[in-house]
């Protein structure tokens, strides 16, 4: 009984594979620059991020406000991770570009996916 179940269960997988049309689209990734104002819940608070995309530098301006001056790191970790999260394309990071400036109760930096 057991070998016959096996048997059809066999047959029923090469059957499948048999007929399968798998295609595979190899189509190239592309980052969203949709302008954005978004509300970040970070480490039990919220913060509000803009960001606007810069065409010529093919980067993007971004803004935490909501921070002290001391959060520097902070400012860096909602940058990077709203970035790869609302713009970047699957399998890459948002990548901060030097570092981040303290200016108008608002943390500053320019941010690319790779």
């Amino acid at each position: 009984m057991i070998k016959i179940a096996l048997v059809i269960c066999c047959f029923a997988l090469l059957g499948a594979c048999s007929s399968s049309n798998v295609k595979i689209n190899r189509t190239t990734a592309t980052v969203q620059t949709t302008s954005r104002s978004e509300p970040i819940f970070y480490n039990g608070k919220t913060y509000q991020l803009d960001y606007n995309y810069i065409e010529g530098q093919g980067a993007f301006d971004m803004k935490v406000s909501g921070l002290s001056p001391k959060q520097q790191q902070d400012a860096v970790n909602i940058a990077t991770s709203a970035l790869s999260y609302f713009a970047c394309p699957d399998g890459q990071r948002g990548k901060i570009m030097g570092l981040p400036i303290y200016v108008g109760k608002k943390w500053t930096a320019y941010g690319k996916c790779g």
